[in-house]
């Protein structure tokens, strides 16, 4: 997809990872519309990049629903969703909160889920898009105190994999996109709950992870969809590990091969 004068949404953009985002998609010409909940730091980035900021609480369904219609109506056409927002909860899982991690699977899981869903038919009738969902190796990989985090991840990653299969012959391209740890206030976050904290350390030390900085990220990701990429994984010494996990959605691909993905 060539990138100059498409209009790109990325959510949690305020910061981190989306920050670099907003700003790689907007060195490759894209219009970027960016969601966050943070209204200053989202206005000054979209004024900084000549896009347009569009707050909202995305843990809180009621503002998630009819966003990018509202978007839409403010800025314009949307051709390519990011879905970059995200929380975490480290900890011993017992002692975790079952509201949090309700919050932790809508902001992860089911506002990824909605933003998919309601970018679709446009970029149908329009005859193309890119819908890129940003996961991670802790849907693998199982670390000490992130099990709820994982587990959204693991989800949001089988997702991926079965809309890929939904828009099977449509002009509606998809990217996983898979990473370890990226030094951002998230990781430092994480890192302060010792023994995931120390479990990124063995990897480290055992030469199997090291930490990806976010502009990385941020251009191989927009790489990827300028290319239709279906996936990108960082760091790429861990990439064995995502490719083992998805060789039976690759063979289930094959097996399937001429059975209609959609009811007439």
């Amino acid at each position: 997809m060539e990138l100059r004068g498409r209009r790109v949404l990325i959510t949690g953009a305020s910061r981190g990872i989306g920050e670099a985002l907003a700003e790689a998609f907007a060195a490759q010409g894209a219009q970027v519309a960016l969601v966050a909940r943070s209204a200053d730091a989202l206005e000054r980035l979209a004024g900084r990049l000549g896009g347009t900021a569009h707050p909202a609480d995305l843990a809180d369904p009621t503002a998630v629903a009819g966003l990018l219609a509202r978007v839409e109506a403010e800025a314009g056409p949307v051709d390519v969703v990011v879905n970059n927002a995200g929380y975490h909860e480290a900890g011993w899982f017992p002692d975790q909160d079952d509201l949090l991690d309700a919050a932790t699977f809508q902001l992860n899981v089911l506002t990824p889920l909605s933003l998919c869903r309601q970018a679709v038919p446009g970029m149908l009738r329009r005859g193309g898009g890119h819908l890129v969902n940003i996961s991670s190796m802790a849907g693998f990989v199982p670390f000490p105190g992130l099990a709820v985090y994982g587990a959204t991840k693991a989800a949001l990653s089988q997702f991926t994999a079965g809309l890929r299969a939904d828009l099977r012959g449509l002009p509606v391209g998809t990217t996983l996109v898979e990473i370890g740890p990226v030094p951002t206030d998230m990781l430092s976050e994480i890192n302060d709950y010792r023994p995931a904290g120390d479990a990124f350390g063995r990897m480290a030390r055992l030469q199997l992870s090291v930490d990806a900085p976010r502009e990385l990220v941020a251009d191989e990701t927009v790489a990827a969809v300028r290319r239709g990429t279906r996936h990108v994984r960082l760091p790429r010494r861990g990439a064995p590990f995502a490719m083992v996990v998805e060789a039976p959605r690759r063979l289930t691909e094959v097996l399937l091969t001429g059975v209609r993905h959609r009811q007439d």
